[in-house]
């Protein structure tokens, strides 16, 4: 019987399938499904218990891919379809799910058609929304770039392929970078039965700068080469894709069109007028019809590019003309070229070209500005404070300006020994009373360590001396805390550090001694997005700071402190500068002491004058707070209003 079974069922790999599967060894049913249906791929039955032995083990995405088959194989097996739509669903494949949903309702038995009803309105409705308010959305802002990209998903998940294709066009107007939009163009074009329109957003992707778009599109792209008039239509999508252009320019050569290759060079070299490749190969086909006046200028930018090959090969077709390069560019030539470099993005050329008209004239300070920017933006800040220094003694007082201001923004970074001090005072409400925090802290940089070991001096105080019912009765630990520590350079917002010492209590306490060891260290990070104060347009912004501090004055107790806003930076009135905030501001710690465990939230102000020092800046917070653990002897809940000043200086 069980033989007669097996051959039933598909031969010997499927009757030890069959068995595994009894036994719950799934592994080894799913490799011998896998063997029946080897032997026989168009056995649905074999296929079906793969795919539901897959399920059993958790790879639901092999398992739709084996109904997937199914539903090939056997387009009425209702039941293998819904079950292909189902896990369509669940894996995220929307779009494929409605589509099987509504085949099936429109042409499945009577049972697969009720349950194919509401399963596609299951999917279809939240879409149908979805749309709606994406299209609400743009009509607030007609420029809102996710609104336009979601628009597009939601309506090539709904089969509207005119409607995803509009809005997927929009979004890559807007965001020219994001070239994968152009390989989901191209799909909602096939699905609004534009084929043409696909091909050409298919073909303009897979010529571009990013590869993962490029491989999307590619696998749309027919076997063939594209026509000429394929890339006419994908340049007409992307008219800036250098490559594309470049592509149809040699196609032209290929099929012996050289009047269409030289215009179509041209037209490149308007929008990228430092493709070494482009003005080689139109150089050389000016001097092939001897027009040495339009291919002169063409070559000798080749000569003076970073390909060497090319150089060679631009030199030799010269001098088999018996041309000559003319002189080098003069120092507005270089500048000129360097400017242009600069504006484009091609820093290594600005650089270049910044260099060789520094060297013709050292004490142009024009240059000398731009190269400390264009080493900035290289990331070579060594070089870009010694051009800035340069730059200073400029006549000019603008130039002279930007660079001070560049000089001193870079120069502590470099200096073998920077001091900072910064005090915090502040007045609460809540407690009647004022803080002070502040430190001064010189750092030593020993060459190119990635930390700097510093000497510290803090201050912690307050105005009261005690607290009433608080045990400690103090509010601050009444102490200058001297130190040595050790700090690792910011990286993206992100700091590390730690410091050994002794703090020496100022004010009479019975709780502690007058000197006592103090040993902490911690990690901070801090950042901000948008519009900060002192910002030249008003808008939005977002500031937070995270500290994680281990303190041994505290039972090496470790405290996080995360403190938040976001607001609106407002236009300037006059010589005031400010901005309004929301603030949440949360504070944890590791001993779960009462004092150290509490939320805040509320309103705050933050504002300057213009005359003040920079890093100067006052604000005042309403804030309602909670205590998040029992024990608190003034109660869970309080209310406060803090005034305070930042200031901070650097040498």
């Amino acid at each position: 019987m069980l033989v007669a079974a097996g051959v039933l069922r598909g031969g010997e790999p499927a009757e030890e399938a069959y068995a595994a599967l009894k036994a719950k060894n799934y592994d080894i049913a799913v490799t011998r499904f896998r063997e029946a249906v080897q032997v026989e791929p168009k056995r649905v039955e074999s296929r079906k218990e793969l795919a539901y032995t897959l399920l059993k083990m958790g790879d639901t995405e092999e398992a739709r891919d084996e109904f997937a088959t199914i539903v090939k194989l056997a387009p009425e097996d209702w039941r293998g379809a819904l079950e292909y739509g189902y896990l369509c669903h669940e894996t995220g494949q929307v779009g494929e799910a409605r589509r099987v949903f509504d085949r099936v309702r429109k042409t499945g038995d009577a049972a697969s058609k009720a349950a194919a009803e509401q399963a596609f309105l299951n999917v279809d409705r939240p879409l149908g929304e979805a749309i709606e308010r994406w299209k609400m959305a743009l009509e607030h802002d007609p420029n809102d770039y996710s609104a336009h990209f979601e628009l597009a998903r939601t309506a090539e998940q709904r089969g509207e392929g005119k409607r995803a294709a509009e809005h997927y066009r929009r979004a890559w107007e807007l965001r020219p970078a994001g070239r994968a939009l152009l390989a989901a163009l191209g799909r909602a074009r096939r699905l609004a039965g534009d084929e043409e329109g696909a091909l050409a957003a298919w073909l303009a992707a897979s010529r571009g700068s990013n590869p993962r778009a490029a491989e999307q599109a590619r696998e749309f792209l027919p076997a063939r080469y594209p026509y000429a008039s394929e890339f006419r239509k994908a340049i007409e999508l992307d008219r800036a894709n250098v490559e594309l252009r470049r592509e149809l320019a040699f196609l032209w050569l290929a099929v012996h069109k050289p009047a269409e290759a030289e215009a179509e060079f041209a037209r490149l070299l308007e929008i990228a007028p430092d493709d070494l490749l482009s003005l080689a190969q139109l150089g050389m086909m000016r001097l092939e019809r001897n027009d040495a006046a339009g291919a002169l200028p063409l070559l000798e930018k080749v000569l003076q590019g970073k390909d060497e090959a090319l150089a060679r090969r631009a030199r030799d077709a010269m001098n088999a003309k018996g041309l000559k390069p003319r002189a080098a560019a003069g120092p507005r030539g270089n500048k000129g070229m360097g400017d242009r470099s600069y504006q484009q993005g091609y820093m290594k050329d600005a650089e270049r070209y910044y260099l060789a008209a520094h060297e013709e004239n050292p004490r142009d300070h024009e240059v000398n500005l731009k190269l400390g920017w264009t080493y900035n933006m290289l990331r070579r800040d060594g070089e870009a404070v010694r051009y800035f220094e340069m730059a200073r003694k400029s006549t000019d007082g603008r130039q002279k300006a930007q660079a001070e201001r560049a000089y001193h923004n870079l120069k502590p970074a470099f200096e073998r020994f920077r001091t900072t001090v910064w005090v915090l005072p502040v007045f609460s409400s809540r407690w009647r009373e004022g803080f002070t925090y502040g430190q001064w802290k010189t750092e030593i940089r020993i060459g190119k360590l990635p930390f700097r070991p510093y000497l510290s001096v803090r201050f912690v105080g307050d105005s009261q001396h005690a607290a009433g019912p608080l045990n400690p009765p103090y509010l601050s630990e009444s102490s200058f805390i001297g130190g040595v520590g050790v700090a690792t350079k910011p990286w993206k917002g992100l700091m590390g550090w730690a410091e050994a010492g002794n703090a020496v209590r100022y004010r009479e306490r019975t709780d502690v001694g007058r000197m006592i060891p103090d040993y902490r260290g911690g990690v901070s990070y801090g950042h901000a997005f948008g519009h900060g104060i002192g910002s030249e347009t008003a808008g939005w912004f977002v500031r937070t700071n995270a500290d994680v501090v281990t303190l041994s004055r505290f039972r090496w107790n470790t405290l996080v402190y995360s403190q938040n806003s976001a607001g609106f930076t407002m236009p300037r009135l006059g010589g005031l500068e400010w901005q309004v905030a929301w603030n949440a501001n949360l504070t944890v710690d590791r001993n779960r002491q009462a004092w150290a465990n509490f939320f805040e939230t509320g309103p705050g102000v933050r504002f300057k004058m213009r005359w003040m020092p920079p890093s100067m800046v006052w604000s005042v917070d309403v804030l309602r707070g909670r205590y998040l653990m029992d024990g608190y002897p003034l109660g869970p809940v309080y209310s406060d209003v803090r005034a305070g000043v930042w200031y901070a200086v650097s040498r």
